[in-house]
């Protein structure tokens, strides 16, 4: 559950860090001289982001399997198979698994957002590079 809640913390904080850079680059009205490097440094985060929100839901499942494994042993180590023994370890995985979930969902829709901007500034980078051009 810890690598979750950590993955999800850094990830937030990249997407808030993209989208004040974002904020910045269509802001400014001056051109880039050097437009790859440009779009280069809006990209930055891009890669831990999307690798983030593909962990998340594995880190989820494998909380899940640590979870049933609990449960067999619980009711390995009792001689009768009480209920009870299993709430504990089914609990866990039903709770992990929608961590991961929920953490990878809190994440997709804004790196949507940010691939749609940065098709947007690579739009705009090219657009000025053409009227550099000419």
């Amino acid at each position: 559950m810890w690598p979750i809640l950590v993955l999800s913390i850094v990830g937030v904080a990249i997407v808030f860090d993209r989208i004040f850079a974002f904020i910045a680059f269509f802001r400014s009205r001056e051109r880039h001289p050097d437009p790859q490097a440009t779009l280069n440094r809006l990209q930055r985060g891009f890669g831990l982001l999307s690798t983030i929100i593909t962990a998340e839901p594995m880190l989820g499942i494998l909380g899940t399997v640590t979870g049933i494994i609990k449960t067999f042993g619980a009711f390995k180590l009792s001689d009768a198979a009480s209920p009870l023994a299993a709430t504990a370890g089914i609990g866990e995985a039903l709770v992990t698994t929608a961590a991961g979930l929920v953490a990878t969902l809190i994440l997709v829709f804004p790196y949507n957002f940010l691939l749609g901007l940065l098709a947007k500034a690579a739009a705009r980078l090219e657009r000025e590079d053409e009227e550099k051009a000419q």
